[in-house]
């Protein structure tokens, strides 16, 4: 897998919480309050972005950062012998077909830039409400699984959004030299006869309970972060195919037509997706549970593969 940094730029200070659950600092930090926890998803990816950019942008950036397994189950390395053995396990969220519709006419758009990009299958989408486990065997997945299905709690969990549906809103493409995803931030009474007292249950507060009732049933999550981020991954650098000059030097040009194209997407998007004086836009909000509950999911899973244990029930 490639290296990627997981490091929370939303810029407040995290006080020491009593809780050891890793979601719940924020929630503190921010007064229970949804301005203020979208205000910090907000800052966490503006910033990832804004230093992202420099990055590729620098004279010395010498490529992107490929993901090695990746590159041999899919694109011109392929490697037919190759079978990625890290298995995970998961609760994650899946996109109603609106969103995933948005998220083709984006990948569509980058292709034209990236055609060498490898691009997540729309079926493959996903957002990770909560990452139990990763990179283990399947023996220790196949354990965990028969904990969490003790006493329906699995079953339970993944029908939380029946209960509670926090919403998500603004999308945008987030990006760094080694993958791009569509972000989201949670909702704070956007929207016609909406008020902040109908978000006081945010995305953030799903992920802190979805970890907590993993834990109550038996299993302590590993997570591999907890940054206030909302996204979906939709594309991800297997080589350096098109990015190159005649002589196979990384040529930055062509890398800023990229970063361009994403400035164009994301411009593109406020104006057609975020909220304004008349509301939200049609398409511009997802309430996590639409169509389909959460998917609590084990296997081979890093690239939206993988084996569901039980789809929650979704809701319109």
């Amino acid at each position: 897998m490639a290296a990627v940094v997981f490091e929370d730029l939303s810029g407040a200070t995290t006080p020491v919480s009593e809780s050891d659950n890793p979601y719940q600092p924020l929630i503190e930090a921010a007064n229970n309050e949804p301005h203020q926890i979208q205000a910090r998803y907000t800052t966490h990816r503006t910033t990832r972005n804004e230093m992202q950019n420099a990055k590729i942008l620098d004279p010395d950036f010498a490529g992107w950062t490929l993901d090695p397994v990746l590159a041999k189950l899919e694109g011109p390395n392929r490697d037919p012998t190759f079978t990625d053995e890290r298995f995970c396990l998961v609760f994650w969220g899946r996109p109603p077909g609106y969103i995933r519709k948005m998220i083709q006419d984006i990948q569509q758009e980058l292709r034209e830039v990236a055609p060498d990009l490898w691009f997540m299958p729309l079926d493959n989408l996903h957002i990770t409400v909560l990452e139990v486990v990763h990179s283990v065997t399947k023996q220790e997945v196949d354990r965990l699984v028969s904990t969490l299905l003790k006493d329906n709690a699995a079953e339970k969990i993944a029908n939380i959004t029946l209960q509670r549906r926090p919403r998500l809103i603004k999308p945008m493409v987030s990006y760094d030299a080694a993958a791009m995803a569509l972000s989201f931030v949670p909702a704070a009474g956007e929207g016609a006869d909406k008020t902040a007292t109908d978000d006081t249950f945010t995305y953030h507060h799903l992920r802190r309970d979805v970890y907590d009732q993993v834990k109550a049933a038996g299993v302590k999550p590993a997570s591999r972060y907890a940054v206030p981020s909302a996204h979906l991954t939709i594309g991800r650098f297997i080589n350096q195919n098109g990015f190159q000059d005649e002589g196979g030097k990384f040529d930055g040009v062509k890398a800023k037509r990229l970063v361009q194209k994403i400035e164009e997407i994301n411009t593109r998007l406020e104006a057609q997706y975020w909220p304004s004086t008349s509301g939200i836009p049609e398409g511009g909000e997802w309430t996590i549970g639409q169509e389909k509950g959460l998917d609590f999911r084990m296997g081979r899973l890093w690239y939206g593969g993988g084996k569901t244990v039980i789809l929650g029930q979704g809701h319109e």
